[in-house]
C-alpha cells in the first residue's frame, strides 16, 4: 500500500465518519465479550460457586461449579480466550496458539473475514441506495452519514433481507470487512475524477492537523501489540482455564455425646484447596481434571456418636493432594448433554438439577451435610455417566448410573457387578422463578464378605443415606448386601431476593443376603437376626429459606429446618446386651424423632473472598428422646480465583 494512501487511510473523512457510525456497534459488542466473560468467571464449574434456580443443566461446582454458586463464588481465569455459551454455562473457545504468525494463519483470517463478508444467511449485500434498507429512515441520527457512505462511496452492505440491523452489535468480523470495502473503494478514488484536488487537500490538511495524535495513536497501538504478544507468549494455555477455591474452616462440637458423656471434642482449624483445570476442545465441550488436598474433621460417629453433625465442607485425608474429579462433558445435538465421569463421580457433581440452588454448594451454600440437598443424590458415585434431555424450557429429562467400583475387574466389583446406583429424573419448571423435581434411584450395596463364623473378611460399602442420618438408616440391616428403591421430591421458588425450597425422601431398603445362623455381632451368640427379604422404611424431609444480597450484594442469609434419614418400620433386629449383661433382641428402627436446625450468614466480603459463619443443633440426636441435643458451630472463609 502506497504512503499516500496509508496516510489517506489514517486521516480520511470517510473514515471518521464511518467509525463514528459504528462505534456504538463495536462498543455494544465489546460489552456483550465483557458480559460472557463475566458469566463464565460465575459458571457452575462445582468448584461449588453460587447456582442459579434454573433447570438447565449446571456446567460448573459449582459448580468450579456451583452461582461457583454457579457454581460458588466469582472466580477468574488466566487466559483470555473467548467463550461460547450453552446451557447457562461458558465453555471456553478455542484460540489460535499463541505467537502464530505464519503466511498460514493470515490467509486463514482472511479467508473467515471473506466467507464472512459472502457466505451463510447473515451474508451481507451491498446497496446504491439507502432508500434499500428498509429498517433505516430520515429520521435516525446517523442517516445523512449513511446516505454518503452508501451513494457516494458504495461502501455499505445491508443484510439479504434488506434490513441494515444499525442498532445491533457489531463483530470484529463485520468492521473488518466493512472497512476493507471503504479502502478498497478510496483506493479506486484516489487519481479518478470521482476523487478530486478538493478532497485530496483535504486529507493532506488533516494529516497535517491531526499529526501528533495519530503518533501518539500508533505509538499506544505498538505498546498493545507487544504487550498482546508477550501474554500469547506466556499463557497458561489456549483451551484451558484453570480456576481455584480454597477454604479455611474453624469449627467445634458443644453439647454431651449420645452416650451421655461430656463432649471432650476441642476446637479444630482445617481447610480444603481445589484446583478446577476446565478445557474445551471445540469451544462447547468441557473436560474437567479437578484436583483437591483436603484436612477438615469429621464429625462424625466416631466422634459425636452421630453422622447427623458431619460438615458440608469435611474430609480427613491429610492434605493428600488427589485427583478428586474427572468428568467430560459435551452436547449431542441441540437438546441433549452428556457427561462421563471416570473418577469419584456423585449426582449433585453431574448435569443434574439438586433444585436447591442456594444451599447445595459446599463452598457457599449449607455448612452442613444433610442441608446441602436431598440425601437422594448421596445414594451412589463411582465411575459413570449422565445424561440430560430438555424439552423445550420448561421440562428435562435425565438419566445416571454410576459404579461405586467400576475400575475394580474382581468378582462383585467392575460396573455392572458390584455396588451401584441408577437415578431417574423429571425436571419441570412451569416459570422461571419455580422449579419442581421429581427423583427415581436403584441402587445396590454389595456388602462385607463374612466366613462362616460370621466374621469380616472385607468391609462392604452400604450406605443408604451417605452418611446424613442415623446409623440405622444408613446400614438398616448392617453391612451385609442390601437394595434400596429410593423416591424424592424437590422444589424451589424465587422471589426478587427472597427464595424458599425443600424436599421429601422415601426409601423401601430391602436385605438380598442373611447370617443364617451367624449373628450380626457373632461374639455375642448364634441368634438369627436379618434374614434374606427382611425390610426397612426411611424416611427424611426438610425446608430452607434464603435472603439474597441481606446487607450488601453477594451476602446471603440460610435458614434450613427438617428430619434427618430416619428408619420407620424394619423387619430386621439387633442382639444387644443390657446393663445386667442379658442379651436382647431390639428391632433396628428409631423410635423417636430428631430434628435439624441451621442458621448461616454468607459475607461477601470482596469480590473472590466470603466469610460465613453459621451453627446448627440436632434435637435428638440418632432420633433417640434419651440422648442430649449437640450443637455444631462454624466459621467458613472462601477464597476463589
Amino acid at each position: 500500500m502506497s504512503t499516500l494512501f496509508w496516510k489517506a487511510f489514517k486521516a480520511s473523512p470517510v473514515l471518521l465518519v464511518a467509525s463514528l457510525f459504528v462505534a456504538s456497534g463495536a462498543s455494544a459488542a465489546e460489552s456483550n465479550s465483557h458480559a460472557t466473560a463475566a458469566d463464565l468467571s460465575t459458571a457452575a464449574m462445582n468448584l461449588d460457586t453460587e447456582p442459579t434456580a434454573s433447570i438447565s443443566p449446571r456446567l460448573d461446582d459449582a459448580a468450579l461449579t456451583e452461582p461457583i454458586p454457579a457454581t460458588d463464588t466469582p472466580q477468574s481465569s488466566v487466559t483470555v480466550s473467548p467463550t461460547f455459551q450453552l446451557a447457562d454455562s461458558t465453555f471456553p473457545e478455542p484460540v489460535p496458539a499463541a505467537g502464530d504468525t505464519s503466511v498460514e494463519s493470515n490467509q486463514e483470517i482472511l479467508q473467515q473475514i471473506q466467507r464472512y463478508g459472502n457466505e451463510g444467511s447473515t451474508s451481507l449485500d451491498q446497496v446504491t441506495n439507502v432508500g434499500q434498507l428498509r429498517d433505516v429512515s430520515p429520521g435516525d441520527w446517523a442517516y445523512e452519514a449513511l446516505r454518503s457512505l452508501v451513494e457516494r462511496y458504495g461502501c455499505i452492505a445491508g443484510y439479504p433481507d434488506g434490513t441494515y440491523r444499525g442498532n445491533r452489535a457489531l463483530t470484529r468480523y463485520e468492521f473488518a470487512a466493512g472497512l476493507n470495502a471503504c479502502l478498497n473503494q478510496i483506493e479506486r478514488l484516489i487519481g479518478t475524477d470521482g476523487f478530486d484536488e478538493t478532497e485530496l487537500e483535504t486529507l493532506r490538511r488533516l494529516i497535517q492537523e491531526f499529526e501528533a495524535e495519530l503518533a501518539t495513536l500508533g505509538a499506544r497501538v505498538d505498546n498493545l501489540e507487544g504487550r498482546v504478544a508477550f501474554l500469547e507468549d506466556n499463557q497458561f494455555s489456549t483451551t484451558t482455564k484453570l480456576r481455584g477455591e480454597v477454604i479455611f474452616g474453624l469449627a467445634d462440637t458443644f453439647g454431651d455425646t449420645i452416650d451421655g458423656g461430656d463432649d471432650d471434642t476441642n476446637t479444630v482449624f482445617g481447610d480444603r484447596v481445589r484446583l478446577n483445570f476446565e478445557t474445551s476442545f471445540t469451544g462447547r465441550d468441557r473436560l474437567r481434571t479437578r484436583l483437591e488436598a483436603i484436612n477438615m474433621a469429621e464429625f462424625n460417629s466416631g466422634v459425636t456418636g452421630t453422622n447427623m453433625t458431619r460438615l458440608g465442607f469435611d474430609g480427613a485425608d491429610g492434605n493428600n493432594v488427589a485427583i478428586d474429579e474427572l468428568w467430560y462433558r459435551f452436547p449431542f445435538g441441540d437438546n441433549l448433554i452428556v457427561q462421563i465421569d471416570a473418577a469419584n463421580g456423585e449426582f449433585q457433581d453431574t448435569i443434574l438439577d439438586v433444585v436447591n440452588p442456594f444451599f447445595d454448594s459446599s463452598g457457599s451454600g449449607s455448612i452442613s451435610r444433610f442441608g446441602r440437598f436431598n440425601p437422594i443424590y448421596r445414594t451412589g458415585g463411582g465411575a459413570g455417566g449422565t445424561l440430560t434431555y430438555s424439552l423445550g424450557d420448561a421440562l428435562e429429562l435425565s438419566a445416571s448410573y454410576f459404579a461405586d467400583e467400576g475400575d475394580n475387574p474382581g468378582e462383585d466389583s467392575g460396573l455392572f457387578n458390584g455396588t451401584f446406583a441408577a437415578l431417574g429424573q423429571i425436571t419441570f419448571k412451569p416459570t422461571e422463578n419455580i422449579t419442581v423435581a421429581g427423583t427415581y434411584v436403584r441402587s445396590y450395596y454389595r456388602g462385607a464378605d463374612f466366613d462362616e463364623e460370621g466374621n469380616v473378611l472385607e468391609d462392604g460399602t452400604v450406605n443408604v443415606t451417605g452418611s446424613t442420618g442415623s446409623v440405622f438408616a444408613s446400614q438398616p440391616f448392617g453391612d451385609i448386601a442390601t437394595s434400596a428403591d429410593s423416591f424424592g421430591i424437590q422444589a424451589n421458588a424465587t422471589f426478587g431476593r427472597f427464595s424458599v425450597g425443600g424436599w421429601v425422601g422415601y426409601q423401601e431398603v430391602e436385605a438380598e443376603d442373611d447370617f443364617g445362623d451367624n449373628p450380626l455381632f457373632p461374639m455375642l451368640g448364634s441368634e438369627f437376626l436379618v434374614g434374606e427379604g427382611d425390610d426397612a422404611e426411611v424416611w427424611n424431609w426438610a425446608v430452607n429459606l434464603a435472603l439474597l444480597d441481606l446487607g450488601g450484594e453477594g451476602n446471603k442469609l440460610g435458614v434450613v429446618f427438617g428430619q434427618p434419614p430416619k428408619v420407620t418400620d424394619n423387619d430386621a433386629v439387633d442382639l444387644v446386651v443390657d446393663a445386667d449383661g442379658n442379651q436382647i433382641l431390639s428391632e433396628r428402627d428409631d423410635e423417636d424423632n430428631s430434628y435439624h436446625l441451621e442458621v448461616f450468614y454468607r459475607y461477601q466480603l470482596t469480590d473472590n473472598i466470603a466469610i460465613t459463619p453459621g451453627a446448627f443443633v440436632i434435637f435428638n440426636p440418632e432420633h433417640n428422646d434419651d440422648n442430649d441435643d449437640i450443637w455444631v458451630g462454624t466459621i467458613r472463609t472462601v477464597f476463589s480465583f
